[in-house]
């Protein structure tokens, strides 16, 4: 017989949290904030006149590193570090794995009279050497053809790495193969830097606009995460093994209430959050919002914006850090686009503008925006970009995971569309029509009661349905998975808002060749480029079916899968963008392609499989113990007993025969290439692990928690 009696070793600790050190405001001011960072002006009171004036031409104006300089840097570099505590340096990559590596080495080098010495050379801080063929390369790289390089990126700054008996310092660095061809995402972010600068530069001096050196884009990431006990969490295999819940039923209560949004923030997740922004202080990111999600057990954290070079680099600081410093608090931080099913998903909305680098935002309507004829080149640049290049911005967020958000309805569907407001979207219909001017207005925003006091009024409203969405002076790109590395994400943006500048200022100069005023030649760009793609512009509800039926009469892509989106990658015109503007050779998008769909087979059939595993050795013997309980039960006549025993049985019958077509789908695993095995794992190992978890979820409802092996979505949502 089963008992009702509790399992105290399945619950999780009563935390109080004592002795958590907490600086000041002044002290993160003054002391904390880039404690740990190799800043500008600690290089600058450590260097030389003249090695300090030729980094800073690298720094900032892209100018090639002189590798006379590179002992005096890396010494400077090393006697701080060590300074700092650190004893090891590494050079800190990103391959597409979509998170960080590292190879730690030691400063400490032996001599030959038995003692040693504290060495860093310039050659090491230049150049590194990982194995090339252990990191995924879509066949750039074979396990036979192991060499690569490491290359220092004197753009993004060097910072300390803290643990709990030591620090190292890690060097920002970008990842080739032997042959040249880019293994990371760093690699064309920094390319994609160079490309939009070169044409929205000479599209400003088409304006008259001067005052600056370059332009660059900027970045504002916002990270959703979801944090669960560490206790249920060492508990579900699933999530141990697949970052997500493969089964649990949905209990009685989720986000129906809408009371978790911006509510009070629990102590035990507060003190965790406030851990780790003092961590990152330290490390220079400029943290500024933290509060609950709409999920119960969701959170948000959001930096204020950055060069996207450096917010990308950043942003990977932001994961570790929460993932590390969560399970301090007994925690873990789950980063899964959709680590429970039934409520909301996490994303990493991706704010992305271009400015030059005195601080010009090119994005930025100013007061009256129908007059800023600068501001609505670029908003067309924009539109035009993305009515262009549908296909790519859906491809830079395709992933199994992600595919757990987009389309559903809690997030920006797959169709990828721009929300400018009423206000844009009518100032474009004037200049089309030849009105001039704008209808909308902003003004102050009475509340009906003389003690509020009245609010100044946006023209326009938000749209969080749009997957881009105008918001100010900046485009947020909503459709960037939680998990996800943003860079390829800014590489996309960049490249393909260099190409549309590009090409609308060609327009221009060729028209004004024809002596045609700059002002006439200017109005005309703008209406061809609003004529011909104002079908991406899209101010309505993107969750509503109406709007699937609309976009399909608009003749825009619904890439429903990321197996859909990843077929586009290498396109003709995909190929001709990225190769035209030197971000990315054919070879190198076909190898991304490759590892894209590689990614997608693995992560389905790592969950599939772990699926079958938690079915077969937890889940179904639970049901049939129960079965065995009921049946041994010495009570007659008792309709709720045959009730019971008939239901049960049937739901583990179900569960047993899903499991077993659950076992062939794995086992045929749909071909040789991996194209042909993420096809087999979106056409039928999805739909058959849909089936096993229905019939688990089923049987959870039947089964006495005693029983019922894994902690369910009420323990995990609720206990914080």
């Amino acid at each position: 017989m089963f008992s009702l009696e509790t399992d105290i070793t399945k619950m999780p600790r009563n935390w109080r949290l004592k002795d958590v050190p907490v600086p000041s405001p002044s002290d993160v001011v003054s002391e904390v904030f880039a404690s740990d960072v190799l800043t500008l002006e600690e290089l600058r009171q450590r260097l030389s006149k003249p090695v300090w004036k030729s980094l800073a031409a690298t720094i900032d104006r892209g100018a090639v590193v002189d590798p006379s300089i590179a002992e005096t840097v890396a010494l400077a570099m090393k006697t701080w570090a060590m300074e700092k505590g650190a004893t090891h340096y590494t050079h800190w990559f990103q391959p597409l794995t979509g998170s960080t590596a590292e190879k730690h080495e030691s400063f400490v080098t032996p001599t030959a009279d038995g003692s040693a010495i504290s060495q860093f050379t310039g050659r090491e801080l230049i150049q590194g050497e990982p194995d090339a063929s252990s990191f995924p390369s879509g066949g750039l790289r074979a396990t036979f053809e192991a060499r690569g390089y490491t290359a220092w990126d004197p753009t993004s700054p060097a910072f300390i790495m803290r643990h709990g008996n030591g620090a190292t310092l890690c060097i920002p660095t970008a990842f080739a193969s032997w042959t040249g061809e880019a293994l990371d995402h760093k690699t064309p972010l920094l390319r994609s830097m160079v490309c939009l600068n070169e044409a929205a530069s000479n599209a400003l001096k088409l304006f008259g606009f001067e005052d600056f050196s370059r332009v660059e884009s900027t970045c504002g990431v916002e990270q959703e995460y979801f944090l669960v006990d560490e206790q249920f969490f060492l508990r579900r295999t699933d999530l141990a093994l697949t970052g997500r819940t493969l089964f649990g039923a949905k209990p009685p209560r989720g986000q129906e209430l809408e009371d978790h949004y911006f509510g009070s923030i629990p102590d035990r997740v507060l003190t965790y959050m406030t851990d780790c922004e003092h961590q990152l202080y330290a490390l220079g990111i400029p943290v500024k919002t933290r509060h609950n999600e709409v999920a119960p057990g969701q959170y948000e954290i959001a930096p204020i914006f950055e060069q996207s070079n450096i917010a990308a680099d950043h942003q990977q600081l932001v994961m570790q850090i929460l993932r590390n410093t969560a399970r301090r608090y007994g925690l873990v931080c789950l980063m899964h686009e959709k680590p429970f099913a039934g409520i909301n998903g996490s994303g990493k909305h991706l704010n992305w503008s271009m400015a030059t680098d005195t601080g010009h935002n090119l994005l930025e309507p100013g007061e009256t925006p129908h007059e800023n004829m600068q501001f609505l080149f670029f908003c067309a640049a924009m539109i035009k970009a993305v009515d262009r290049h549908q296909d790519l911005l859906r491809a830079c967020v395709a992933s199994a995971s992600n595919d757990h958000r987009l389309g559903a309805n809690e997030a920006p569907p797959a169709i990828m569309s721009i929300f400018l407001g009423e206000q844009l979207t009518d100032i474009f219909e004037r200049i089309v029509s030849g009105k001039g001017g704008s209808a909308k207005k902003s003004g102050l925003l009475g509340l009906g009661t003389p003690v509020l006091p009245h609010l100044p009024r946006h023209a326009g409203d938000r749209n969080r349905t749009s997957p881009f969405a105008f918001t100010g002076n900046k485009f947020e790109f909503r459709a960037v998975g939680s998990s996800q590395s943003v860079s390829f994400g800014i590489t996309v943006l960049n490249t393909i808002a260099a190409e549309s500048i590009r090409e609308l200022a060609s327009i221009i100069e060729s028209k004004m060749k024809k002596k045609q005023s700059f002002e006439a030649a200017l109005v005309e760009v703008l209406k061809e480029a609003w004529t011909k793609h104002a079908r991406i512009v899209f101010n309505g509800d993107g969750y509503s079916t109406k709007w699937h039926k609309e976009a399909e009469k608009r003749g825009l892509l619904n890439l429903r899968t990321a197996v859909d989106a990843i077929d586009q990658l290498v396109g003709a015109k995909n190929v001709a963008l990225f190769s035209s503007a030197g971000v990315l050779s054919e070879r190198e998008l076909e190898a991304r392609q490759e590892v894209l769909f590689d990614q997608y087979f693995k992560t389905i059939n790592i969950e599939a499989e772990t699926t079958e595993w938690m079915g077969r050795t937890q889940l179904l013997p639970a049901a049939l113990e129960y079965l065995g309980d009921l049946a041994s039960t010495n009570i007659e006549d008792s309709r709720a007993l045959d009730r019971t025993i008939g239901q049960v049985a049937a739901a583990a019958d179900t569960l047993s025969d899903a499991l077993e077509e659950l076992s062939v789908q794995n086992q045929e695993l749909g071909g040789d290439s991996v194209h042909e095995k993420s096809h087999h794992m979106r056409d039928n190992v999805l739909p058959a692990m849909t089936h096993v978890r229905a019939a688990a979820d089923a049987l959870e409802r039947l089964i006495p928690s005693k029983l019922w092996p894994i902690p369910g979505y009420r323990e995990m949502l609720f206990v914080k």
